[in-house]
């Protein structure tokens, strides 16, 4: 039995396991240097810094565009979007927010990415991986 076989049987594959095994080894990194406390704005460049170190590639503050009815009705930024299929957004606030997720799973809905990260620099570090399939999309 080959390694993925056997992981297979203990745990489903996740989507872009690799890539966000490597994100998240970079944001607690990030919030063990720098801590809680900062803005969002600087924990942006700080995780750009660890990726790029980590020899990903990074888009910050992606314009993504928002469709209603097979017309662009708007846009939004992205905090980063890692190797082109995986979103980050990034928060600094002592309480998480049901919203935070809403916001995650809203912008993956809007693309053709299908995994979010929400990365909560508290004063303990959390995360939460969403994923939103792009079968059960309405892309143009």
């Amino acid at each position: 039995m080959t390694r993925n076989e056997n992981r297979s049987m203990d745990q489903p594959e996740l989507l872009h396991r690799e890539i966000t095994d490597q994100i998240l080894g970079g944001f607690f990194q990030v919030h063990r240097e720098l801590g809680f406390g900062f803005s969002e704005s600087l924990y942006g460049p700080a995780m750009e810094c660890v990726l790029t170190d980590l020899g990903l590639r990074v888009e910050r503050e992606m314009p993504i565009a928002v469709y209603f009815r097979g017309k662009q009705i708007g846009a939004f930024r992205a905090d980063m979007v890692v190797e082109a299929a995986v979103l980050l957004e990034f928060k600094a606030m002592r309480r998480p927010d049901p919203a935070f997720e809403a916001q995650v799973l809203s912008y993956l809905r809007a693309t053709r990415l299908e995994v979010g990260l929400l990365l909560l620099f508290n004063p303990k570090p959390l995360f939460k991986r969403l994923v939103f399939a792009n079968s059960r999309k309405f892309l143009p």
